[in-house]
C-alpha cells in the first residue's frame, strides 16, 4: 500500500508538471494595444489634448515655465518626476538590477503614450487632459517634492510627494479645486511593472492584479481582468505584481478600484513576443485622502517592515507557515557563506539529517514489506478467484494480518514517514522558486544565477541521472515488471521538465538526491536485506498457542 502511496505521489507531481509544461491555458486575449496606444481612462484625455481645433487653455496663474524633471533620492530608490502633469517619471531601485546592470526600473519608459504614475482623471474630459499635460510648479525640500498648478478657470491643483527613507514607499497627497470646490480624482498607475526579465520563463508570474481584503488575497491574471475589472471594498493594499516586484496602495481603506489588461505588441520587426502587463487606477474615498504607494521587491522583510499582513503579496503557497522558517534558515546561512548556492546545498543537507530517522523509518518498512511480499502474494493468489463479496474473501485479510504481525510489518508505517516530510520538500520548494534572494544570485562556474535555469542542462542531466539511480535503489515492494519500468522511465522523462526549472530548486533536487543514495547504504549497513522464504500454505496456517513454557501447535479448521 505504501509503495502505491509513492507512485500516486510521484505521478501527480509529475502530471502537475507536464501540464504546467505542455498545456497552455486559453483564457480570453487581454486588449493588444501598441506602445503608443494609451489605456482606458486616458483615451480621451488624449484625443482632446490632439485635435488642433481644441480651444486654448485657460492662463496658468501658478505653473512652470519649462518642463523639468525633479530627482529624489533615498538609499534604496532613485525616483524622477516631471511638472508635465506632476507625475512619476522614473523609479530606480538601487539594490536590484537589470539584464544590463543598472538599477532596476518598475516605470516602463517605453510605453509612449501611456499614463504615467499619478496621473489623475476627471470626469471631465477637457480637463483631465489638461491635468496631464500642464506643467506645474516646483517646490523641493529634501526627500519631498511639491507641484502646483492654478489657472483662471477655477481649476486648482496640487500634489505632494514624500519618499520614505527606510521603504519603497511614497507618501501622496493630492488636492483639487474646480471654482471653490474640492473634486476627488482617479489616480492612475500606468501598464506595468518595467522588470521585464521577471517575464520569462515557466515559473515566472506575468503582471496581475493584486489585492488583499480583510487578510484575504486576491490574484487575477491579465487575461481574466476583462471578466471583472472594478472593485469597490476596503483594502488592506491594492494594485498589481508580477514574480518578484510590485506595486500597490498600502491600507487605502475603502476606495474602488479599476484593472485593465494591456498586451503591449513587440516593436517592428522584433521576435519578442507580445508582453501581457496590468494598469490600475485607484478612485479615493475622501477628499485629499492621504495615500502610500509602494513600489519595490517582494521581499519579507521590507514588506514585514511596512506592515506583517503585507508579506502574504509574496505567493509561497498553501506551506507558507514552514517556507518563513526555512528562508530565514537560508538568509541565516548566506550570512556565513556569502552564497545562496552554497546556502541552498547547506540547509538541503540540515533538513534531510533532521528527517534522516523519518526516512529510514520509511525504508526499513519499506524493505519488511519487500521482505514478505512474496508470502504475501502466494495468500492473495489463493483467494483470487472469489468475489469480493464472498465471505471467505475475509479470511485472506486476516491472513495477511497474520503474516504483518508476525514479521513486525505496519503497512502505513512505509508512507505515514513520507507524508510527513512532503510538506517540508514543497515548502522548501516553493522557496527556491518564489523567493527574490535568488533573484540574480551565481553559485559556480557557469550558473550565474539561481532563480534562472541552467543555461548548459548540466544540472538537469546530473538531477535525472540521480533520480534514476535513486529509483533503482529504492525498494520495489509490490510492484510488478511494468510498474517497475514505469517508475524508472518516470526519472528520464523529469529530465525535460528540469530543463525549465530554476538552477537553485536543482541544487535542492540534486544534493537531495545524493543524500537519499548515502542514506540507502546506511540502511543497507543498519538493516541488510533478507530473503524471505515462503512456508507451505499448510505452516502459514498453523497458530501457536502457549502455556507457561510449553507450546502447542494445532491447525486451524
Amino acid at each position: 500500500m505504501e509503495r502505491r502511496v509513492l507512485i500516486a505521489l510521484f505521478l501527480s507531481f509529475l502530471v502537475l508538471f507536464a501540464y504546467q509544461t505542455f498545456v497552455p491555458s486559453t483564457p480570453a486575449k487581454p486588449k493588444t494595444v501598441t506602445s503608443g496606444t494609451p489605456v482606458a481612462g486616458a483615451q480621451a484625455a488624449v484625443s482632446v489634448a490632439n485635435q488642433s481645433d481644441a480651444t486654448p487653455p485657460p492662463a496658468a496663474m501658478v505653473g512652470g515655465e519649462a518642463e523639468t524633471d525633479v530627482k529624489l533620492e533615498t538609499p534604496h530608490v532613485v525616483a524622477t518626476f516631471t511638472n508635465r502633469g506632476a507625475r512619476l517619471k522614473s523609479w530606480r531601485l538601487k539594490e536590484y538590477r537589470d539584464p544590463s546592470g543598472n538599477p532596476l526600473e518598475l516605470v516602463d519608459a517605453t510605453l509612449n503614450g501611456q499614463p504615467l504614475p499619478f496621473s489623475l482623471v476627471l470626469s471631465d474630459v477637457a480637463t483631465t487632459s489638461l491635468l496631464n499635460s500642464v506643467l506645474f510648479a516646483v517646490k523641493q525640500s529634501g526627500e519631498q517634492v511639491e507641484f502646483e498648478y492654478r489657472n483662471e478657470a477655477g481649476l486648482n491643483v496640487t500634489k505632494v510627494f514624500t519618499l520614505n527613507p527606510a521603504t519603497y514607499t511614497v507618501d501622496v497627497q493630492i488636492r483639487v479645486l474646480q471654482n471653490g470646490g474640492a473634486v476627488v480624482p482617479t489616480i492612475q498607475w500606468g501598464p506595468g511593472l518595467g522588470d521585464r526579465d521577471s517575464q520569462t520563463g515557466r515559473y515566472a508570474v506575468k503582471p496581475e492584479a493584486l489585492f488583499s481584503s480583510a487578510g484575504s488575497v486576491t490574484r487575477v491574471a491579465s487575461a481574466k481582468i476583462a471578466a471583472s475589472p472594478n472593485y469597490s471594498q476596503t483594502f488592506d493594499y491594492v494594485g498589481i505584481d508580477d514574480h518578484y516586484f510590485a506595486a500597490f496602495a498600502v491600507k487605502p481603506g475603502a476606495v474602488k478600484v479599476e484593472y485593465q489588461a494591456v498586451q503591449v505588441a513587440p516593436p517592428a520587426g522584433s521576435k519578442d513576443a507580445a508582453r501581457d502587463l496590468v494598469a490600475f487606477s485607484l478612485t479615493p474615498s475622501a477628499v485629499d485622502q492621504k495615500l502610500t504607494f509602494f513600489a519595490g521587491p517582494k521581499e519579507f522583510d521590507t514588506l514585514a517592515a511596512i506592515d506583517r499582513n503585507i508579506t502574504k503579496a509574496i505567493n509561497f503557497g498553501m506551506f507558507s507557515v514552514i517556507v518563513v522558517p526555512l528562508l530565514r534558515s537560508l538568509d541565516w546561512i548566506h550570512g556565513y557563506v556569502g552564497n545562496y548556492g552554497w546556502a541552498i546545498f547547506i540547509l538541503t543537507v540540515l533538513i534531510n539529517l533532521a528527517l534522516f530517522p523519518l526516512n529510514h523509518k520509511s525504508v526499513v518498512s519499506m524493505r519488511k514489506m519487500q521482505e514478505i511480499q512474496p508470502e504475501a502474494k502466494a495468500i492473495q493468489e489463493r483467494y483470487s478467484k472469489l468475489k469480493s463479496t464472498d465471505p471467505a474473501k475475509q479470511k485472506m485479510n486476516s491472513e495477511l494480518m497474520t503474516l504483518y504481525r508476525e514479521n513486525g510489518v505496519n503497512p502505513a508505517s512505509g508512507c505515514i514517514p513520507i507524508l510527513l516530510t512532503l510538506p517540508v520538500f514543497l515548502a522548501f520548494y516553493a522557496l527556491l522558486t518564489t523567493a527574490i534572494e535568488l533573484r540574480g544570485a551565481p553559485f559556480v562556474w557557469w550558473i550565474h544565477d539561481l532563480s534562472l535555469p541552467d543555461p548548459f542542462y548540466v544540472m538537469p542531466v546530473l538531477v535525472g541521472a540521480s533520480q534514476i539511480l535513486t529509483q533503482w535503489m529504492t525498494p520495489q515492494a509490490g510492484m510488478d515488471p511494468t510498474q517497475q519500468k514505469m517508475m524508472m522511465i518516470m526519472p528520464v522523462a523529469l529530465i525535460f521538465v528540469f530543463v525549465s526549472t530554476p538552477s537553485g530548486a536543482l541544487i535542492y533536487w540534486l544534493v537531495g538526491n545524493v543524500w537519499r543514495l548515502g542514506q540507502m547504504q546506511v540502511t543497507n549497513y543498519i538493516h541488510p536485506p533478507k530473503v524471505h522464504v515462503v512456508r507451505p500454505a499448510a505452516e502459514r496456517r498453523v497458530k501457536r498457542v502457549g502455556v507457561g513454557k510449553t507450546d502447542t501447535a494445532t491447525r486451524e479448521n
